[in-house]
């Protein structure tokens, strides 16, 4: 049950919610956001908007699959190297060119790849099937062609419309832009392509203690390191960050950063969001919007905020409050911002493949909650193998750095054994893991 305390509009749940729970409240609040027109390289990444229907045929015409003499079935079908068939050459036609001349029984037009196939051929023989190279040898000038071999009718005729045809739908709305269908929207000459446009997340740190990169570090004082691993976060998921950078703990600091938010789709904190933090994060969004603050049962991350802020004549933002520590910031985007953020892109495939594998040490599980712990991931002979990648506190960043992945421990399991199967979430999928 949830109990209300008195802090405006914000709830604080006295049960744990499971990670499921957590996940479903949090991503009902989002849905695709509108499309925008890009052009097809910026839109790497993204998701269509809508159905692309070929305005032509590929190939527009008719073309030569092969670099050969363009000529009629009926005049080679009997060729063979005992009854070579002689033919005079009246063109040439190179590759975006269009030959004016008509192939008539007993000639041959010469014609490159690509090039469009003259009217009259239906077979277009190789130039290794002819004695075009003793001609050249002798110099003579190519006036004639002997055909060593016949082939069968529209042998090597690329016919017009084989890849696409007028009207057809090419890609469909909710295809994710990779590099072959900027080549397919490029060969259709589509400059510009409608793509559900990326969300812009806001990011915000709290704290007395948080330095800027670049400042000296006073006594007692950490780097603001959750600013820079979230942003990297959010571009990794597709989104566009902004740092907000830090806000002290007070109410005026606060409120100043927070009028930043214009045109964000989500803003994300870090700090300020468990039981025992210091209140004023939580009394400046409370008063600022409609917050849950939550405890998950999962380790590290149990902390969490969730809710909307009011913006005066606009859509209220998304808030996701993240735990301060550095692990816990970057476990919890990973398994609730990151959904989210795909979610407004437009994508459907929204989780990180999981794979089974082996542990290579034990997982510890001291309070029935569900561990995800930091695991490097190597397959071998088809098994995957997973490694703990050292201490798993929620401060220790660098083993996260040596991480590809998290292995879960549920909950009612009080450790993992070595040589136990494990599911992992894996975080990246890398040339490290072969």
């Amino acid at each position: 049950m949830e109990s209300t305390h008195s802090h405006g509009h914000g709830h604080i749940s006295e049960d744990m919610l499971s990670v499921e729970d957590a996940f479903a409240r949090i991503q009902s609040a989002f849905t695709p956001l509108e499309a925008e027109s890009k052009p097809i390289l910026d839109a790497i990444g993204q998701v269509l908007a809508s159905d692309v229907v070929s305005p032509l045929n590929l190939p527009p015409m008719a073309n030569s699959g092969m670099d050969g003499y363009a000529v009629l079935y009926s005049d080679t079908k009997d060729a063979s190297r005992n009854n070579p068939i002689q033919l005079g050459v009246i063109a040439t036609v190179p590759a975006g060119q269009v030959c004016d001349k008509t192939v008539v029984p007993g000639s041959a037009i010469r014609i490159m790849t690509g090039a469009p196939i003259p009217p009259g051929s239906d077979v277009v023989i190789p130039f290794e099937e002819t004695d075009e190279t003793e001609r050249l040898k002798s110099q003579q000038h190519i006036d004639h062609i002997s055909i060593l071999s016949s082939l069968p009718q529209f042998s090597n005729i690329r016919p017009s419309g084989e890849d696409v045809k007028t009207g057809d739908v090419i890609l469909k709305a909710g295809t994710i832009v990779r590099a072959s269908e900027v080549g397919v929207l490029a060969s259709l000459g589509f400059a510009n392509i409608n793509v559900i446009r990326r969300p812009l997340v806001a990011i915000l740190s709290t704290g007395d203690e948080l330095e800027n990169l670049g400042d000296t570090l006073g006594p007692g004082h950490i780097y603001d390191s959750n600013s820079y691993s979230i942003a990297a976060s959010v571009v990794s998921a597709g989104g566009i960050p902004k740092i907000l950078g830090i806000a002290r703990d007070n109410i005026d600091d606060m409120h100043l950063k927070l009028s930043l938010l214009s045109n964000s789709d989500l803003l994300i904190t870090s700090a300020g969001v468990s039981k025992g933090d210091y209140d004023l994060v939580k009394d400046v969004l409370i008063t600022q919007g409609d917050i849950n603050f939550w405890s998950v049962r999962m380790r590290p991350a149990k902390p969490l905020a969730f809710g909307h802020m009011r913006r005066s004549g606009q859509a209220d933002i998304p808030l996701l409050g993240l735990p301060g520590n550095p692990v816990s910031a970057m476990v919890a985007f990973e398994m609730f911002g990151r959904t989210a953020i795909r979610t407004m892109l437009g994508k459907s495939r929204l989780l990180r493949p999981i794979v089974e594998g082996v542990l290579t040490a034990p997982i510890y599980n001291g309070d029935q909650r569900r561990v995800y712990a930091r695991v490097e991931v190597i397959r071998n002979k088809g098994i995957y193998y997973a490694s703990p990648t050292g201490p798993q506190g929620s401060n220790i960043l660098s083993s996260m750095s040596r991480a590809n992945g998290l292995a879960i421990c549920p909950e009612d399991i009080n450790q993992k054994e070595a040589g136990a199967a494990v599911q992992i979430i894996m975080t990246d999928w890398n040339e490290e893991v072969e």
